[in-house]
């Protein structure tokens, strides 16, 4: 039985809360599966689950709807996974973003901080930051490590470092128990449809399906990416807020490093289309991008013994299978 008896998961109803959610219920059916959601929000990626977790709502930049939450429910860990995180929405967008991810991390750990003066509440705390914070590296600093500086490329970046570095300060003056991942690609089946990989399967997928002509529009294919499959991601959280100590940061991503067009390629051995054709689309050119993400996730292994278990040709056939299946009742 673990100690940890409920969480409450931020953003349990994109792509990362959902698989975190269904890794609980399937290894830890002990624990109390919480969800912060809007109202508003879709619950599709959660459907398959609604009966077995207890939704909350709120909203990250309402702090009154946070403490209420916190005091009625005092998880023993949050996981803080809610945010804007397309990178190109996020320069059309950066005030929405900042207030997102910035506000409202601050929020959370505002209401945390309060709630944790008043009584003896004192949860684990993970922040989801990323490894946008890095922006463009140089060559001679990859693999990329902790203690690598921060070049933040776009608001979202941004964002993500101010969420990083407040969530060490919380930790520093206040001693809540904070602990901080910087992801770097990860994938699989619910990833939003923007996502480069995500985009080319559902383009694949709608293709073999007929309700799109041979053609894939494609960004930028020359950016150099490690991936990792979103299974070995959530189990890698539930890792780190069970084996890692309060106030670290760790790197988390994949192995297997390729450059997008490589792994569009892959994708394309998977069609049963075997003439696509692959257009560049200016609109999917970002005004300053990162393209080269390799990490060290050393640190992480260090403390916890984690190693990616799942193959991406895998992962990519999984994702390219989700995305028919969507078009087969979407028909």
């Amino acid at each position: 039985m673990s100690q940890i008896q409920k969480v409450l998961i931020t953003g349990i109803g994109g792509f990362v809360g959902s698989h975190l959610a269904d890794y609980l219920l399937e290894k830890f059916p002990e624990v109390k599966v919480l969800g912060l959601v809007r109202w508003w929000e879709p619950k599709e990626n959660i459907k398959q689950i609604l009966n077995k977790i207890t939704l909350r709502y709120g909203d990250l930049v309402d702090l009154p709807s946070l403490q209420t939450i916190l005091e009625e429910e005092k998880p023993d860990v949050i996981f803080h996974l809610a945010a804007q995180s397309y990178v190109d929405f996020s320069f059309l967008a950066p005030i929405t973003t900042l207030g997102t991810n910035v506000i409202g991390t601050a929020n959370l750990l505002e209401a945390i901080r309060k709630l944790k003066a008043s009584s003896e509440y004192d949860p684990i705390v993970h922040i989801a930051s990323s490894s946008e914070c890095y922006g463009q590296v140089k060559e001679d600093e990859v693999p990329i490590t902790e203690s690598n500086t921060f070049r933040p490329a776009s608001p979202y970046a941004v964002s993500k470092v101010a969420e990083d570095m407040l969530a060490f300060q919380y930790w520093l003056s206040w001693k809540i128990k904070t602990i901080r991942t910087r992801m770097f690609t990860h994938t699989g089946p619910r990833r939003g449809e923007v996502f480069a990989e995500s985009s080319f399967a559902k383009q694949i997928a709608a293709i073999e399906s007929g309700a799109q002509e041979p053609v894939i529009k494609v960004g930028n294919l020359d950016s150099v990416r490690t991936f990792l499959d979103i299974k070995d991601a959530v189990r890698a959280y539930w890792l780190l807020v069970t084996k890692c100590p309060p106030g670290e940061v760790y790197n988390i991503g994949g192995v297997e490093t390729m450059t997008v067009g490589e792994m569009l390629q892959k994708l394309l051995k998977l069609s049963t289309v075997k003439t696509i054709e692959v257009k560049v689309d200016p609109a999917r050119l970002r005004p300053s991008d990162v393209t080269l993400q390799i990490p060290s996730t050393e640190k992480f292994r260090e403390v916890t013994g984690w190693q990616p278990e799942i193959r991406f040709d895998q992962t990519l056939q999984d994702l390219l299978n989700y995305w028919r299946d969507y078009f087969k009742k979407n028909a």
